[in-house]
């Protein structure tokens, strides 16, 4: 058990870093149940297995796009709290550039403003995240630290959620599109169960999480 010391000495640097994994489990992960659970009503409207409202597959999407909100949100505080150190109007612009792509992603019609502003917002992500106090273990992806980072893994997530939501008026059009927004969410479903496990593991190692 922790003890009542250990909780005081905490400082507000690390009670900021708890923000993050504390916005995925509260927010995130439920609406990303709620998204899913939503997506299979909206397949069986669609092949009319199930008569119900116009509503659903409208409703899937606003979830999906609050889950990629928020994961970009979490993102961002994260990464400021890696970067408490640096310099402050990098961060501010970077994440002002990031919130804004996402922004425009939302309000535009046209699929390559979408895309772009997608872009622009992962793009504004990977230049924060390579800063030198940003932890990622390894910067190369024949690494098995690679692939063990809990950066990168959640960099390559929040991408496919940017693009899933970026391609969101032509699901509905294309069954090639269809399927292909099928496979990269059960992506997203696993780096989401792998994000979990890596973010854990680096509390323990930071020493915010004692496991006895």
């Amino acid at each position: 058990m922790a003890e009542p010391e250990a909780l005081q000495n905490l400082s507000p640097h690390q009670w900021w870093g708890l923000i993050h994994p504390a916005l995925i489990i509260l927010f995130v992960y439920p609406v990303v149940g709620a998204t899913i659970r939503l997506g299979i009503l909206a397949r069986e409207r669609r092949l009319e297995i199930n008569p119900i409202a116009d509503t659903v597959p409208l409703e899937h999407a606003q979830h999906g796009s609050w889950v990629t909100g928020g994961v970009v949100v979490a993102v961002l505080i994260g990464l400021s709290h890696s970067l408490a150190g640096a310099d402050l109007g990098l961060r501010l612009l970077l994440g002002f550039v990031v919130l804004i792509g996402y922004i425009s992603l939302l309000r535009s019609r046209l699929i390559w403003q979408r895309l772009l502003a997608g872009a622009i917002s992962w793009g504004g992500m990977l230049i924060l995240g390579l800063q030198p106090t940003v932890e990622r273990l390894s910067d190369q992806p024949w690494t098995g630290l690679f692939w063990q980072s809990h950066f990168w893994m959640g960099w390559i997530l929040t991408g496919l959620l940017l693009s899933s939501t970026a391609i969101h008026p032509l699901i509905g059009r294309s069954t090639r599109i269809r399927r292909w927004h099928v496979a990269t969410n059960v992506l997203v479903a696993l780096l989401l169960a792998m994000q979990a496990i890596s973010g854990s593991r680096d509390l323990v190692i930071s020493g915010l999480l004692t496991l006895h």
